[in-house]
This record gives structure tokens, C-alpha cells and sequence, in this order.
């Protein structure tokens, strides 16, 4: 393909637009017939220029506005003979010196060539916005669409997994902290799971100046562990569980002692156990569901 200007370029997509005058499109047509590519060029404007056709149907005028536009340019009636006015007499002009005589052959071309690459510009301009109005109207409203350009709907099959339940989300494990042969005095919680614990008040009577304490007692731990201080409520829950083992905490013996207001103050437990208990198992670990 032999290289074309950019006058050659502009001069096919205004072919395409249809905004030449005759004796431009007449020198264009005469390209086309003996050069291919520059036929093929022109082609290809046309086919990104058939969008705007797509999007415009044609309109049949109704008859009164012929009629209005007959009017208008006086062929309403019949024409009058057309009448040429007489001719002035020529005068012939006085010889001078000739001037001096500027080239506007430039001119005239970069502003033909300016013109040329406006009218381009507007009408790129006017397509980009038009597919830009395409776009938005087949996102939001593509049933206003010709079928032709419409969006195919795309159907998503989306699989949903249920994560399998854990065997030690649902087990509960509780003790009875009592004396030995006594009425309960305390009802220790303790969640699988999480290890979190609660401290339920049953029968222990609180002593004046004084704190109850809870321990973990256990042979793989070389003193008792305080598990904090029982409160004044019904319930107390504490997460201290969280730092030690499974089989720790299932194996462990629990104990509560009396201490002074406010605990232990250095960690140790400075009386006999008062109540004491083990965990059972009292709710069964729930069977783990088939993933989905």
C-alpha cells in the first residue's frame, strides 16, 4: 500500500460524510477507480461511520411540508420567464505597473486542509459521544436498543460452599464445684470452642471482707493457676482458658478457695480449696455437615 497523506486521509472520511462539494467528490470517485487501497480507505470510513445509520431511522415529511418548502423557494406556481438584466458596458481599466503579486496558494491549501480536519474532528466527536450514549443505554436500558446492537444476557451459575461444622464447636463440658457430699455451691461452664467459661452461683454464701477465687488444678502444671475472682453476681464469665490445651482443661481439677477482697494478691492460692469439681461432658460433640 502506498503511503497517503493526511490531506488524503481527511479527504476520504469527508467522502464518507458526505460534506464535499461536487468537484471534490468527483476527484475523490476519480481515486477510488484507480487506486484500491485509496478505495479501501474509504471503505473503512464508511463502515465506522454506518453507526450513526443504525441509530437514526428515516423520516417521511408530511405533504403540507413539501408544500411549505414550494413555497418557500417560489415553485408554488408556475415560474415567470427568467429575465436577465442588461449588461453594463465594459470599461477598459487604465495600464499600471503591475503590482507586486502574493502567493496565496498555502493559504488557500492550509485552509482548506483546516477545514478539512474540523469538519473530521466534529463529526469524531460526534460519534464518540454517540457510542458513549450506546454504552450508558445498554447498561441501564437495554431494551431501547435495536436487536441487532442489543447485549446478549449472560447467566452466572454461582456455587455456594456451607463450611463443615467443627466436632468441638458444639461440645459443653460442665462442673459442679461442691464439698464433698455437699449441696452444690457453684456450676462452672466451659465452651469447647471458644473456652470461654462461666461461673454460675448456686448455694455458696458469701463471707463478709471476703472474694471467692477460682484455680486449675492440674499434674501438668507445677502450682495451682488462678482463674480470676468470682463476682459479687449470679454469673461470671472469664476467656482465661484460651492459653492452655484441650486436655488440660478436660482433665483439670477445678477448685474455688476463700481469699481476701479483691483475690490473691500475689497469684497463689492462701487457703484450702472450699469447693472443688471436674468437667463432664454435657452436651455430645454435633456430627460436622456435608459441605455444599
Amino acid at each position: 500500500m502506498m503511503p497517503y497523506s493526511e490531506d488524503h486521509i481527511a479527504l476520504a472520511a469527508e467522502y464518507a460524510l458526505g460534506t464535499l462539494d461536487a468537484d471534490e467528490r468527483a476527484q475523490v470517485e476519480t481515486m477510488m477507480s484507480v487506486d484500491k487501497d485509496f478505495a479501501a480507505i474509504v471503505d473503512a470510513w464508511e463502515d465506522k461511520l454506518s453507526v450513526l445509520n443504525q441509530m437514526v431511522g428515516s423520516v417521511e415529511p408530511r405533504a403540507e411540508v413539501w408544500d411549505k418548502i414550494k413555497e418557500a423557494v417560489g415553485h408554488s406556481e408556475p415560474q415567470a420567464p427568467l429575465v436577465l438584466p442588461q449588461a453594463p458596458p465594459v470599461v477598459v481599466p487604465e495600464v499600471k505597473e503591475p503590482a507586486e503579486v502574493v502567493d496565496t496558494s498555502n493559504v488557500i491549501r492550509l485552509s482548506a486542509q483546516a477545514r478539512r480536519w474540523r469538519n473530521v474532528a466534529s463529526f469524531t466527536t460526534a460519534i464518540a459521544a454517540a457510542l458513549v450514549a450506546m454504552i450508558a443505554v445498554g447498561v441501564y436500558q437495554p431494551d431501547l436498543l435495536p436487536d441487532s446492537v442489543r447485549p446478549k444476557p449472560r447467566v452466572q451459575v454461582v456455587e455456594v460452599r456451607t463450611p463443615a461444622v467443627s466436632a468441638a464447636s458444639s461440645a459443653q463440658y460442665v462442673a459442679v464445684l461442691q464439698k464433698e457430699g455437699g449441696a452444690p455451691a457453684f456450676i462452672l461452664t466451659v465452651d469447647g470452642a471458644t473456652k470461654n467459661f462461666t461461673v454460675r452461683k448456686v448455694g455458696a454464701a458469701p463471707e463478709p471482707g471476703k472474694s471467692f477465687e477460682l484455680w486449675l488444678i492440674s499434674d501438668k502444671l507445677q502450682r495451682p493457676r488462678s482463674l480470676g475472682v468470682i463476682g459479687g453476681g449470679d454469673f461470671t464469665a472469664r476467656p482465661v482458658l484460651s492459653s492452655y490445651d484441650n486436655d488440660t482443661i478436660n482433665t483439670a481439677t477445678y477448685a474455688v478457695t476463700v481469699e481476701q477482697a479483691g483475690g490473691s494478691p500475689d497469684g497463689n492460692p492462701h487457703s484450702a480449696p472450699v469447693f472443688t469439681g471436674k468437667l463432664i461432658e454435657a452436651v455430645p460433640p454435633a456430627a460436622p455437615s456435608p459441605a455444599r
